[in-house]
């Protein structure tokens, strides 16, 4: 990890409404840029209630004893995760909790400033009476902590006795070299101010006009010939292309100022087959008395696998690498599992439950540049006090019918999702494009459905 710090004294104006605006800016930087707290860790303290030299080090957990922000009494760090994985503060515990030790920012006395990226302690707390902020980031990354430090610098320098002035401090590496920190750098890039008019839309600006146009997006700005020089200052790290400043040209300008012109190359959009067909086949189910869901597209192994009795089916889907829950672990393979939850969510509805939809499903594919291939399916789901599979199987026919399909048949299959003798596989021509049957009671039980079901499902890509 690397450590940024700057300090500032504050003018007696700071009111509650800049004290609020500093804190929701701190939030704001670590969601955003701090990816909550995993790359960028900030902390505030009253410089008057605490020493320097600071130093930066790491204990482990039973050693570390402060006053936690907001809290009553001295704690040790275990003591602090036990409470801390109550309330609004446990997502971030996870980023240290496995390491043998925490790292720790304390004074020159040892008072604890803060347990980064989770906590400060109580004893620097600012508040409105504060006249001295000291900012410590913690980071990852250097160029990300000193991002947040300048952002943070920039916007509430402005409350310093001298306004826009800050002080900096003097970093010590563990290697014994040093710098100063922050940098609140600026850089300056040249443009060539008729692409500038020609991208953003605003062909007849000058260059100077230009100029007053970025100046008011706080980019200062000034004529060089036919280029423009525009210093980017330390707040605005969000510009990294020619782009960002075209873009901060037509905001400055106001999207609705700029001349609509139709383009020199005419295009048509047409609807593409496969949906148009979709929409075709909805409207058909629909008629049929069928409602229309629509579920997600991830969900758990399980679901697609083991819940449909057929294990090795995992291996033909598409795995989530870092799945934030275990109902979205994969992509699906099948429309299926969706539809058996909503009917489990939809139990206290009227019989029978008629539901379908129509929509894309994922599997592997190594011939394709992504490794993967999306097909779109139709799958119609029919639960009641009876099995349903005549009903069906009478959907399947008529959609063939509405297609104009008559080479297609059914044959008996050993599907192990059905109930024995009860499945059968679609076949179009010589190649199979779906099933229908009547469930195995064992699925039905994996997805809490406790009333018969029957299911048609197949690929709807063969008759685009």
């Amino acid at each position: 990890s690397s450590g940024i710090n700057a300090e500032w004294p504050l003018r007696p104006g700071l009111t509650e409404d800049s004290y609020n605006s500093f804190i929701l800016l701190q939030d704001k930087l670590h969601q955003n840029i701090g990816r909550e707290r995993s790359l960028v860790s900030i902390g505030t303290h009253d410089l008057d209630t605490i020493q320097g030299p600071f130093k930066y080090h790491a204990l482990p957990p039973p050693e570390i004893k402060f006053q936690p922000l907001n809290q009553d009494t001295v704690m040790t760090a275990p003591q602090m995760f036990d409470i801390f994985r109550k309330n609004y503060l446990k997502p971030y515990l996870q980023i240290i909790e496995s390491s043998p030790v925490y790292p720790l920012i304390t004074d020159v006395n040892g008072t604890v400033l803060s347990l980064p990226p989770v906590i400060n302690g109580n004893h620097s707390k600012i508040s409105l009476s504060t006249r001295n902020i000291f900012i410590e980031v913690t980071a990852k990354d250097r160029k990300k902590a000193g991002i947040v430090l300048d952002t943070i610098c920039g916007a509430f320098s402005e409350y310093c006795t001298t306004p826009h002035t800050i002080e900096a401090v003097e970093i010590v590496q563990a290697d014994g070299s040093t710098f100063s920190s922050p940098k609140m750098g600026s850089r300056i890039e040249e443009y060539d101010s008729a692409e500038l008019c020609l991208k953003s839309g605003i062909k007849t600006a000058t260059p100077e006009q230009l100029a007053d146009l970025l100046t008011k997006m706080c980019l200062r700005a000034s004529v060089a010939g036919e280029k423009l020089k525009v210093e980017i200052g330390p707040t605005r790290h969000d510009i990294l292309h020619q782009c960002d400043v075209e873009e901060d040209i037509a905001i400055a300008y106001g999207y609705n100022n700029i001349p609509q012109v139709l383009p020199d190359l005419y295009t048509i959009a047409v609807e593409q087959d496969v949906n148009k067909l979709s929409d075709s086949v909805r409207e058909e189910l629909a008629r049929c008395g069928f409602t229309e869901v629509l579920t997600f597209s991830l969900c758990s192994r399980d679901d697609v696998s083991v819940n449909l009795r057929i294990p090795e089916a995992v291996g033909g889907a598409v795995q989530i690498s870092n799945p934030k829950t275990f109902e979205f672990q994969v992509v699906r393979t099948t429309l299926l599992p969706g539809m058996l939850k909503t009917a489990s969510c939809n139990r206290n509805m009227p019989l029978p439950l008629k539901l379908f939809e129509v929509s894309d499903i994922v599997v592997k594919d190594t011939l394709t540049e992504t490794g993967t291939k999306n097909y779109r399916y139709v799958c119609a789901l029919f639960a009641g006090k009876t099995s349903g599979f005549e009903v069906v199987h009478g959907l399947l026919d008529r959609v063939m019918l509405m297609l104009d399909v008559k080479d297609y048949h059914i044959q008996q299959t050993s599907d192990p999702m059905f109930f024995p003798g009860r499945g059968a596989d679609i076949i179009l021509g010589t190649k199979k494009i779906g099933h229908l049957g009547i469930l195995h009671p064992e699925v039905l039980e994996k997805f809490d459905v406790t009333l018969p079901c029957s299911v048609l499902e197949f690929n709807l890509d063969p008759f685009v």
